[in-house]
């Protein structure tokens, strides 16, 4: 489903753009705003049904106790009481739908800015080759890896995969040559025939585990060397995945330290995106009563969750789209924050956040008698 999402809406969608303006960048960032208007709806509901929870959690877990202590003995009447409960503040679980439902456009939407044209695309064949007298006995299963939308000029991309005819169980002495196709079977080389400067989308082939099991060549021919497991990786370059954007050097680009070197702009991204995180979690809160543990929370996830970005290997044109992703959540959320309650729930909030503002009074008060009252006398006053 993922893949069939990015083929035939995200990319399209891309293209467009690009069209309109020929920049990558760019494009990311219209695509990421069409998607996340699109998902406005799905979204909003997850926030107001989180806003309402927080709100109605204390009396709803208050009123629980009370219907469960109350018809203990009478499980149906409990049921019944407690489905009315639900019906008044609504299902605390009513704000994962409209997140279970965007997930895989949101998978897919990341899937499409990791590969091609933003990145190089890997092919990766995990092979198994077996001594001569062994292999004569395996049935032979044709191997085929998924599809990948290889862009080959800034508006023409091919769905293409990898193939082993004779499958991933090799025998010793064998060569045998990985096939780059499109799904309608025509070469990958034919394809780049027709492209100018084709010959730079040409996969460079590697082993990344086993290299005395076997070797492969430029063309990715395979050829064993001796019995046991082996890895043979082809990436095809990504046609933007040097191209830069504002401050960000390549979109392609991995890593905050690579080479002995700080990547700034893959640096300023992550920051970028705990800062706006952070931003949007404060705005979760605006008019609703003080909670320290929520407050705990807000200030330790943004930098937990950035802290692990600057080692996670995502391609700058990735964390770009993240950083535009939470600025737009927090307008959503500024938004949403601003819209009436309904009544009951608009009630309640008004009564916590009158407490919130009569304790620190309370406590004042407390404190006053308490420092008025000489470090000698006591509590009764002199007689």
């Amino acid at each position: 489903m993922i893949g069939y999402i990015s083929d035939n809406l995200l990319l399209p969608i891309l293209d467009f753009f690009y069209g309109l303006v020929p920049s990558y960048g760019l494009a990311i960032v219209a695509l990421t705003v069409v998607i996340r208007l699109a998902l406005f709806p799905l979204s909003a509901g997850s926030i107001r049904s989180a806003r309402r929870m927080r709100i109605a959690q204390p009396v709803m877990q208050k009123r629980q106790a009370e219907i469960k202590a109350r018809f203990a003995s009478n499980p149906q009447k409990q049921q019944e009481e407690l489905g009315k409960l639900m019906k008044e503040f609504g299902s605390p679980l009513a704000g994962c739908l409209p997140l279970l439902v965007q997930m895989p456009i949101l998978f897919a939407l990341f899937a499409t800015l990791r590969g091609s044209p933003f990145a190089d695309v890997p092919y990766t064949l995990n092979l198994k080759v077996l001594p001569a007298d062994q292999i004569a006995t395996v049935d032979p299963k044709p191997f085929t890896s998924a599809s990948h939308s290889i862009f080959v000029t800034e508006t023409d991309h091919v769905p293409v995969i990898a193939s082993l005819p004779g499958g991933t169980k090799i025998g010793t002495g064998e060569n045998v040559q990985i096939q780059l196709q499109t799904k309608s079977g025509e070469p990958f080389s034919k394809v780049l025939s027709d492209v100018e400067n084709g010959q730079s989308f040409l996969p460079s082939w590697s082993v990344t585990k086993g290299e005395s099991i076997v070797s492969v060549s430029e063309d990715g021919t395979i050829k064993t060397l001796a019995p046991g497991d082996a890895t043979v990786e082809g990436k095809i370059p990504g046609l933007a995945a040097r191209s830069g954007f504002l401050f960000i050097k390549a979109l392609g680009q991995v890593g905050f330290y690579t080479e002995g070197a700080i990547n700034w702009d893959i640096a300023i991204l992550v920051g970028a995106f705990g800062l706006s995180l952070f931003i949007s979690q404060l705005l979760s809160g605006m008019g609703m009563p003080a909670n320290p543990q929520q407050a705990t929370a807000n200030k330790i996830t943004p930098v937990m969750i950035t802290g692990m970005f600057l080692f996670f290997p995502l391609p700058a044109g990735v964390l770009l789209y993240m950083v535009i992703a939470n600025i737009f959540q927090a307008l959503q959320t500024f938004l949403l924050t601003r819209e009436a309650l309904p009544d009951n729930l608009q009630a309640i909030l008004d009564d916590q956040m009158k407490q919130q503002a009569q304790t620190p009074a309370t406590a004042a008060a407390g404190g006053g008698s308490q420092a008025g009252r000489l470090p000698f006398e006591p509590k009764g006053g002199s007689k």
